[in-house]
């Protein structure tokens, strides 16, 4: 009831301001995140990665893009939680207005472009946080380095976080990114993937720890790029996918008003799509492979279905923002059982 009187003051706003808003609050008053939002939190240790998360049940990356609410995403139940996409120079992202409400479908599109204070920015948030769970940090090229050089954005970031990082998410499929899902191709990913692998392997053997390495594709990606993601994860070591970014698929939403911003749509449209892309994953990675699933979960039913296709983690956004902090234990006391 208390979440769904401040949705609908935080609903007459734009959703960027919205956003911002809550992410200010939360940033500067932790202890507004209690558990007359979000009900008691679920215990479920499930150990992945060489790591042990609190339940099944994470933040999705793109909400907290520069680490400022860790405590209150530990408040509010959050089995892991996932910062970023952070680049390694600060950037303003793409002009606004950049993201849209569909309430009636439950959905969001949004054309952010990784907007945020860069890595340094979000590393001295994470060093002032008590948070003390499983940690995420989401990497990516920022928007004015070329393509040919992306791989030194990714490895810049990758230096940079893999110390305070329980795991690192290398994110090649946002749609808002100039030619950023070219990434996906055979190719070019194998070039990517061997070198931040090996990068990987040098910090690892500096600060005696090697942090998981995650990549996160797009739920647009055809079968045959699903097995070479597949092929190329395996070969190079990397150590789970998380299925999946935004889609630029407009089905299931057509004819709303905002249905041709351009970007990436999140939410209930982009449920089958995600989790067909995840089934297909699962089958080609075999079942001791980590898969973390994501896109259309709103209610504990969608986690358990993600759980059906493959999932061995879910990750929370869009049906966060619309069911509020309930979801999280609900979902969370599901996989439990």
């Amino acid at each position: 009831m208390l979440y769904r009187l401040a949705r609908s003051a935080l609903f007459k706003l734009d959703a960027e301001t919205a956003h911002d808003l809550t992410i200010a609050s939360f940033r500067h008053s932790p202890k507004l995140a209690t558990a007359a939002f979000a009900g008691s939190a679920v215990s479920d240790p499930v150990e992945l990665l060489g790591l042990r998360f609190a339940n099944r049940v994470g933040l999705s990356a793109g909400l907290d893009k520069n680490g400022e609410c860790l405590d209150a995403w530990q408040r509010l139940g959050f089995g892991f939680v996932e910062i970023g996409t952070v680049t390694p120079r600060p950037q303003p992202g793409n002009p606004k207005p950049r993201m849209f409400r569909l309430p009636e479908h439950g959905a969001l599109i949004n054309r952010l472009g990784f907007n945020n204070k860069g890595v340094d920015y979000l590393l001295a948030r994470v060093r002032e946080s008590s948070y003390r769970g499983v940690l995420g940090i989401n990497i990516g090229k920022n928007a004015d380095t070329p393509m040919a050089h992306a791989v030194d954005d990714y490895l810049t970031g990758l230096r940079k976080v893999h110390a305070h990082a329980s795991y690192v998410t290398v994110n090649i499929s946002s749609p808002n990114t100039r030619n950023l899902r070219d990434l996906q191709d055979e190719q070019m990913l194998n070039q990517l993937l061997a070198q931040i692998a090996a990068e990987r392997e040098v910090l690892a053997q500096r600060q005696g720890r090697r942090a998981p390495l995650l990549v996160k594709i797009a739920p647009d990606v055809s079968g045959g790029q699903i097995e070479g993601i597949a092929l190329a994860a395996r070969t190079h070591g990397i150590d789970g996918l998380i299925a999946t970014n935004t889609t630029l698929s407009r089905a299931g939403v057509e004819g709303h008003v905002h249905a041709d911003q351009a970007g990436g749509l999140s939410g209930a449209p982009l449920k089958d799509r995600a989790d067909a892309t995840l089934r297909e994953l699962r089958t080609r990675v075999g079942a001791d492979f980590v898969l973390v699933g994501v896109g259309g979960i709103a209610s504990a039913q969608d986690a358990l279905a993600k759980r059906a296709a493959g999932a061995d983690l879910v990750q929370l956004y869009t049906g966060f923002i619309y069911e509020g902090p309930a979801l999280i234990a609900a979902c969370a006391r599901t996989l439990a059982a």
